[in-house]
C-alpha cells in the first residue's frame, strides 16, 4: 500500500500521491463510500445494503480506494470493517493548502 503522506513541510503529499488520491475519489460511488465512512468505521456488509450494492460491485471499489491508501481494512471473524485512513484525508488537506498558499502569490515581471 503507498504511503498517503511523505515528509512534507506542511504535512500534505506529494503530487503522485495527491494524483492517486483524486483518482480514487474520481469515481461518484467511491465519493457515498468516503461518506458513508466518514461516521466511522463500517462493515462491508453494512456498506453494501447502505448503498444498495452487490458485495463483488462494491469490493472493487473498495480494492481501488485501498491501494491509493485512502481506506484501510480491519478482519474480525468473517466480516471486514473498512474506515478512512486519516493520515490520507490530512495529507491531500496539506497538498492543497500549500497550493492555495501560492495561489496568491503575484507573478514575477516579465523580461523585455
Amino acid at each position: 500500500m503507498p504511503a498517503a503522506v511523505a515528509d512534507h513541510p506542511h504535512g500534505g503529499c506529494d503530487l503522485d500521491q495527491a494524483r492517486q488520491l483524486f483518482k480514487a475519489l474520481a469515481d461518484p460511488l467511491r465519493l457515498e463510500v468516503v461518506q458513508a465512512l466518514g461516521g466511522g468505521e463500517r462493515c462491508v456488509c453494512e456498506l453494501s445494503h447502505g448503498l444498495g450494492l452487490a458485495q463483488s460491485r462494491l469490493s472493487f471499489h473498495l480494492k481501488v480506494m485501498r491501494e491509493a491508501g485512502l481506506i484501510e481494512a480491519r478482519e474480525q471473524g468473517r466480516w471486514v470493517y473498512y474506515r478512512l485512513r486519516p493520515g490520507a484525508l490530512e495529507g491531500l488537506q496539506g497538498w492543497l493548502g500549500d497550493l492555495a498558499c501560492g495561489a496568491a502569490t503575484p507573478a514575477a515581471p516579465c523580461c523585455p
